[in-house]
C-alpha cells in the first residue's frame, strides 16, 4: 500500500468541496492507493507529462506515483475543463 501525499492547492482545491465529495474523493484516492498498478476504471496514464488521472464524476485528480517511496502524490484537483 502506497502512502498518500498532498499538495497545498490539493488540499484546498478540496476543502472548498461539499463534505460528501470530499469523502468519495478520499475514498477513492485511498482505493488508488491499495494497489496502485492494478486496473482501476477511471484512471489513465497522462499523456504529455508524467502521472496519472483519476476521474469521480465530474472532478478530476491528477496524481503520480514515487515507487522508490510507495508514495501516490495528489497534486491536482479540479474540474475537467479546468484541470488540464
Amino acid at each position: 500500500m502506497y502512502t498518500v501525499v498532498t499538495t497545498k492547492s490539493f488540499a484546498s482545491a478540496l476543502s472548498r468541496l461539499p463534505v460528501n465529495w470530499q469523502r468519495r474523493i478520499v475514498a477513492k484516492i485511498k482505493e488508488v492507493a491499495a494497489d496502485p498498478y492494478g486496473r482501476h476504471r477511471n484512471v489513465t496514464k497522462l499523456q504529455g507529462r508524467e502521472g496519472y488521472r483519476l476521474r469521480i464524476g465530474n472532478w478530476r485528480v491528477i496524481y503520480e506515483l514515487h515507487d522508490d517511496r510507495l508514495e501516490l502524490w495528489a497534486l491536482e484537483l479540479g474540474t475537467r475543463g479546468g484541470i488540464y
